[in-house]
C-alpha cells in the first residue's frame, strides 16, 4: 500500500475540535515538539486512511482491508494514549498547583466517558 500522500484532505475539516481551544479559561500550552511529533503522527493515519479508501475503491478483498483497519484503529489508539499521558502529566498537575484540579478531572472523566465504548 502506498502512503507517502501526505496533502490534506480537503472534505475533512482543517480545523480539530480540541476540547480545550474553546475555553480561554483553561489555557494548555503543549510542548512544540510534542505537538509536531503528534501532528505528524495524525498526518501518517490520514494518509493511511485514504490508502484504506484506495482499496475499497479497487474492490481489494475484504480481510486486506480489515487488516489495514484495524492498523489504524491501533495508530489512532496510540495517539489517544499519548495525549491522555500528556494531559495527566502536564494538565492534571497544573489543576493540581493552581487549585482548581477537582474541574479538570470532571472534565477527564465526561472526556472519557465519550471516548471509552
Amino acid at each position: 500500500m502506498i502512503l507517502s500522500d501526505t496533502s490534506t484532505d480537503k472534505s475533512l475539516p482543517s480545523n480539530s475540535h480540541h476540547h480545550h481551544d474553546d475555553k480561554s479559561a483553561h489555557p494548555h500550552h503543549h510542548d512544540e515538539e510534542s505537538m509536531r511529533r503528534l501532528v505528524n503522527r495524525l498526518s501518517r493515519i490520514e494518509g493511511h486512511v485514504r490508502g484504506i479508501k484506495t482499496m475499497v475503491q479497487e474492490n481489494r478483498p475484504c480481510p486486506e482491508v480489515l487488516v489495514q483497519v484495524a492498523a489504524v484503529r491501533g495508530a489512532l489508539d496510540r495517539v489517544a494514549r499519548i495525549i491522555l499521558d500528556e494531559h495527566l502529566t502536564e494538565c492534571i498537575a497544573r489543576a493540581a498547583k493552581e487549585g482548581n484540579i477537582d474541574t479538570e478531572i470532571e472534565e477527564l472523566k465526561a472526556a472519557l466517558d465519550r471516548f471509552l465504548p
